[in-house]
């Protein structure tokens, strides 16, 4: 994939915010790819109920980012597919390298 931009992160007082576009029911967790508007399309393995798609996300988040969970809040799409994510003690350097690193070819 072609990366001619920067995804769209935005450094706050104490951290980053990310947007995330979430394919439930996957084979397994993965970054699939980043779409041209910049949102990371993330694949995950639960099904959207009860809150677990949600939590897989923000487990398999947290391991890429290198950070525990409680660093990351979903702050805007709880029900939705899109969701604007926030990431507390990590700049938006920092988090588009450690999910860039993820990305297949």
């Amino acid at each position: 994939m072609k990366q001619t931009r920067p995804f769209h992160l935005h450094n706050g007082q104490t951290g980053a915010a990310i947007t995330v576009r979430v394919t439930t029911r996957a084979s397994i967790n993965e970054i699939q790819e980043i779409l041209e508007d910049g949102t990371v399309k993330i694949r995950i393995t639960s099904a959207p109920v009860e809150g677990q798609a949600n939590q897989t996300l923000l487990k398999f988040l947290a391991d890429i980012l290198e950070v525990t969970v409680d660093k990351l809040e979903i702050v805007a799409g709880q029900t939705g597919r899109d969701k604007l994510i926030t990431v507390l003690g990590l700049d938006s350097n920092t988090v588009q390298e450690r999910i860039l690193k993820q990305v297949r070819p």
